[in-house]
């Protein structure tokens, strides 16, 4: 279901700022390739199509393909059920190759949690990727969308490796150790603390 934006009235700038968020993560996850985002209906429709491809926001997609001349209120409506179901939707097959973009794979490895022959097997489609890997793959591709917003891929590497305040003088990395889950608390405090650079970014 299509649920039209509480906001009658959406700004231009409101809609490119879900357009940005919704294609950094969806870059992140590998469903489409790095590029400079738009916010154009058929910019928007483009992208609802490519992640429908991946099985992701498909309903959503054929509404907004139904809508000929979409209004601000459609677009932003079609983009918040797109960055809603991109959060909820591992899609290991995808992220996999989202995210070796970013990382090395003994760094990626590392971060998951598996062995770098696992995730060499993972990638390249020779073995399925078990649940609890793909929910820590997924995780790290949301954040790693979120830190798009505010660094570069060598920022974004630096980031996990790097002491925070806000984490009690600990690493992102550091609190993602030992088969972690993405709903654990350290886990968490990660995510918001990737989070709080998306709002920053935004005002």
């Amino acid at each position: 279901m299509l649920h039209l934006s509480s906001d009658p009235n959406p700004t231009d700038r409101e809609i490119a700022r879900l357009a940005i968020e919704a294609s950094r993560r969806a870059e992140a996850m590998g469903l489409v390739e790095p590029g400079e985002a738009r916010a154009g209906a058929a910019d928007v429709r483009q992208l609802a199509d490519t992640v429908r491809r991946a099985g992701v926001a498909t309903s959503a997609a054929d509404t907004i393909n139904n809508v000929e001349r979409p209004s601000n209120r459609e677009l932003a409506a079609l983009l918040k059920t797109i960055i809603a179901a991109l959060e909820a939707s591992p899609a290991p097959a995808f992220e996999w190759k989202g995210l070796i973009r970013v990382f090395a794979a003994e760094d990626l490895a590392r971060l998951v949690d598996i062995s770098v022959s696992s995730l060499k097997r993972y990638q390249s489609g020779e073995r399925e990727t078990p649940d609890g890997a793909a929910a820590r793959l997924h995780f790290l591709a949301l954040v790693v969308g979120d830190l798009a917003g505010s660094y570069n891929d060598v920022g974004i590497r630096r980031w996990f490796e790097r002491k925070r305040t806000q984490l009690d003088n600990r690493s992102p990395a550091s609190l993602l150790k030992r088969d972690w889950d993405p709903d654990d608390d350290g886990p968490q405090r990660v995510r918001e603390l990737a989070r709080s650079l998306v709002t920053l970014s935004a005002t």
